[in-house]
């Protein structure tokens, strides 16, 4: 049984290995398909292993072999397969395959679908290893597989300037959490002397009161050790700071969009932080900062999708949002809680990627919202899976969203303190903000007026079987995983996680978010509901002014001071309320204008003058090729004009050399 979880691991492995040597033999379209059809045998042994771990109870840890050993610093091929894990890896084998199964059609007509099915296979191969590993150097291999699949995959349409870009963009700036979880991982072994996840948990509570002297101030060693992991977890999950490359890897296919945002790279900083709760629940401080972090990136990153068009960035916004969820619940030690959400959030959100991949593949390749509209009438079924796809991204009761979403802001604000209620009223102007793009989203696609030519248009059908069939499992998914999921991952003495999440006492979720009055626990679902009727409203209004008025905004201030001559005066007021305002939401908060002009261009600009100019092409050219091309062409001129062609300074140089080789012979 253990070669079976093994055979699990590695198997999509082999498929990659496969494609590369299929395509000689069978075809491009003959190798893609038994790839995809592959994922059923993986689906089939994640049922088997499901009901070993979470059926049965039996965990396994499997030591396989040696893979690193110098001195102290040993490391193994080993695999945990608890409950922590194989809901994790379940969930990532769902999600690719039904991936792999839309990318079928999706992706038919490519010349490159080989390659793309290739990497999508490496890709779930690093994942699985992340989430199956047992120490911190083996989570490191598939934390960087990742994230060079992910590079590989947003480039996937490489000549296209955009998709080179953003590749780049999301690898360095994922070098700057992996830098950080490097750091971690370096003082873990310099202090605990192991880099196994099971001896470094054993040992924490010995080293939580440990301070050590670090660029002159005292610190708690725990304290170090959790810092630098998050700050690697703000890497991948996409946290406020190091979350630009997120929507910039909406240049890649659909397909790679909906398994990078749904349940795979960006919720591996989530894993990390839960599979290493045992150190960070020693160490309050960083928990505290976990709280902020993640509450501020749910609240920012809603703001900005309500001012994007493109409506595959407003998905990889919201998917920022929920990740803030996933991590302020774990700085309140809700590490549980954060599972159910990600796990509810995969399958809706993958949902919603693959519809929208689906509704742009229709409308050939656009994907600006104001150019759909009425697409009702011609993809109904796309429209329905959408519709749940987006209730359940607001939260709106009986879907998946709605069980995890309203339990977090909950258990937020019954935890009573300040840092809490800081959280909770910036998660849920989140919620509101979400209701507000969600329906938004559908508005432009689904009920406005049409805004297109009818070239288009004209050609818009409904999804292939094969797309259909794997946005179906997904919306089911979306429907009823919150409601069977939840009796079975929370809940007081609950069993179910075993030794694979610890939590401290102190804080240990109680029964106060259960007796809650009423009133608290209806303000998620009325602001959603507000946020619903408000973008209704005013996108009727909008689509009313835009269709029968002419120039839209002087009419709305005119209307509203009375004169003409208060418009003229009140231009300041327009310009700060109505256009500032709009464009420091939709340009995400300058973000990019500081990192690009403000750091990146400054330090290209010091790089080029200090290092380029005065190193590079100055004092090393210098001294190297172009001085000692130099040096040779002036002593071969000198030398050249030494030789006159006198007989007698000719017999004193054959002399005087003559002399020199023997004194070399001699005292050699």
């Amino acid at each position: 049984m253990l070669y079976l979880h093994l055979l699990l691991v590695f198997f999509p492995l082999f498929n990659f290995i496969y494609i590369w040597g299929i395509d000689l033999v069978c075809g491009r379209l003959e190798a893609i398909r038994l790839v995809a059809y592959s994922y059923i045998i993986i689906i089939f042994l994640g049922f088997i292993l499901m009901w070993r771990v979470i059926g049965l109870g039996i965990f396994s840890y499997i030591t396989w072999c040696y893979w690193i050993r110098s001195g102290l610093f040993i490391v193994y091929w080993g695999f945990i397969f608890d409950s922590l894990s194989v809901s994790m890896l379940f969930m990532v084998i769902f999600i690719s395959g039904c991936v792999h199964f839309y990318s079928l059609d999706y992706m038919k007509l490519d010349p490159s679908v080989l390659r793309f099915i290739s990497y999508l296979s490496l890709f779930t191969f690093f994942m699985f290893i992340l989430v199956t590993a047992d120490n911190f150097i083996q989570l490191f291999l598939g934390w960087e597989g990742i994230g060079v699949c992910s590079y590989l995959l947003i480039s996937f349409w490489n000549t296209r300037i955009q998709a080179s870009k953003a590749s780049l963009k999301a690898l360095i700036i994922n070098r700057i959490g992996d830098f950080g979880f490097i750091c971690g991982v370096v003082f873990i072994f310099y202090f605990f002397r192991t880099i196994d996840f099971c001896t470094v948990f054993v040992l924490v509570p010995y080293f939580s009161e440990i301070t050590f002297l670090l660029l002159g101030y005292t610190t708690y060693i725990l304290d170090i050790v959790c810092l630098f992991l998050f700050i690697g977890s703000i890497g991948k999950s996409a946290q406020i700071g190091l979350h630009t490359w997120l929507p910039a890897a909406m240049e890649g296919p659909t397909p790679v969009s909906a398994l990078i945002h749904a349940a795979t790279l960006v919720t591996a900083g989530v894993f990390l932080v839960i599979r290493c709760s045992p150190l960070f629940e020693f160490s309050p401080y960083i928990l505290f900062i976990i709280l902020i972090v993640g509450g501020v990136t749910a609240f920012f990153s809603a703001t900005i999708a309500v001012t994007q068009d493109d409506v595959k960035r407003v998905i990889a916004f919201s998917t920022c949002s929920q990740l803030g969820y996933m991590i302020f619940i774990c700085g309140l030690s809700g590490y549980s809680l954060s599972l159910f959400h990600l796990i509810n959030h995969a399958f809706f959100k993958a949902l919603l990627f693959l519809g929208a991949g689906s509704v742009i593949h229709s409308i050939l390749g656009d994907q600006d919202l104001r150019k759909f509209g009425s697409l009702v009438k011609v993809i109904p079924c796309t429209y329905i899976m959408l519709l749940v796809g987006f209730f359940a991204l607001a939260g709106l009761p009986f879907l998946s969203g709605f069980y995890s979403k309203d339990i977090i802001l909950e258990l937020a604000y019954s935890k009573y303190t300040l840092d809490g209620f800081f959280s909770y009223w910036l998660g849920i102007i989140a919620a509101y903000l979400t209701a507000f793009y969600s329906f938004r989203v559908l508005y432009f696609t689904f009920w406005s007026k049409v805004n297109s030519f009818k070239y288009f248009i004209q050609n818009i059908h409904e999804l292939p079987i094969i797309m259909f069939f794997a946005l179906f499992l997904l919306f089911l998914g979306s429907l009823f995983s919150g409601f069977l999921l939840q009796d079975g991952y929370l809940g007081l003495g609950n069993i179910f996680w075993g030794n694979s999440i610890f939590i401290l006492d102190f804080y240990s979720v109680g029964l106060d978010f259960e007796f809650l009055p009423l009133f608290i626990k209806l303000i998620p679902l009325i602001f959603s509901l507000s946020g619903i009727l408000l973008a209704m409203v005013w996108n009727l209004i909008i689509d009313f002014l835009w269709n029968y008025l002419y120039n839209t905004q002087k009419f709305i201030f005119n209307f509203i001071f009375g004169w003409n001559v208060i418009w003229k005066n009140s231009s300041l007021v327009y310009f700060v309320l109505n256009v500032e305002i709009y464009r420091f939401f939709n340009y995400e908060w300058y973000f990019d204008t500081v990192y690009n002009y403000y750091i990146g261009y400054i330090v290209l600009e010091h790089s080029y003058e200090s290092f380029y100019k005065l190193l590079d092409k100055g004092i090393f050219e210098y001294i190297g090729p172009q001085g000692l091309n130099l040096f040779i062409i002036y002593f071969s001129k000198q030398l050249s004009n030494k030789q006159i062609g006198y007989i007698y300074h000719l017999s004193c140089l054959m002399i005087l050399n003559f002399c020199l080789l023997f004194c070399l012979i001699l005292f050699l």
